[in-house]
């Protein structure tokens, strides 16, 4: 009897969970954590907790930034330019109102920590055009941002919703992947890279 009722709520908590970012959806940055801690894909563990993880997953992974894509001015970009210091990987959708919360904060850790770091969007779900329009209204010009529209870079790094920080160390290796609300503690996370 007791599945009977848990799994219906299950169901429940996880549709509202998935439309929790949509288009026009009015959720704030305040109910991300809560929200994100139920967000999963069916087919695939949670990648993380709703504040992040904080991965040491031994040997340096060096085949992580061996790929290429294209940046939604249409420019070419290998992440091969990354090796060397640490990078932060911004996954985003253009209609999400938490990856808008997250823009101010996320270029203002791009420049303090420009030369010393990469910062990286990573825009997904939706169409080029709307990724371009997402950089010149939030004002995130400033570093480069990938278009993944066919999600190839999502799928290498295991990112299976938007509103996602992927940070790793000089070596390419994940250090931490999770929910930063706002971006709030993305520049600490950081520093304890650089050093």
């Amino acid at each position: 009897m007791r599945a009977r009722t848990v799994l219906p709520a299950a169901l429940a908590a996880a549709l509202i969970t998935l439309t929790g970012c949509g288009p026009g959806s009015g959720s704030d940055d305040a109910a991300e954590g809560a929200s994100a801690s139920n967000a999963s894909s069916p087919a695939q563990p949670p990648a993380s907790s709703d504040t992040g993880d904080s991965r040491a997953t031994g040997d340096p992974d060096p085949q992580a930034l061996q790929f290429t894509a294209t940046t939604v001015d249409g420019k070419p970009f290998d992440a091969k330019t990354l090796v060397g210091k640490p990078t932060v990987l911004w996954f985003w959708a253009p209609w999400c109102p938490k990856c808008k919360a997250q823009a101010s904060e996320t270029a203002k850790v791009a420049a303090d920590y420009a030369g010393k770091a990469n910062v990286v969007g990573v825009a997904g779900l939706d169409k080029n055009a709307a990724m371009k329009d997402f950089v010149a209204d939030t004002g995130t010009s400033a570093f480069p941002h990938l278009s993944d529209e066919q999600g190839e870079v999502w799928k290498r790094f295991k990112v299976t919703e938007q509103s996602r920080y992927v940070i790793l160390d000089k070596d390419g290796k994940t250090v931490y992947e999770g929910v930063l609300p706002a971006g709030q503690g993305l520049a600490e996370k950081l520093a304890g890279l650089t050093g």
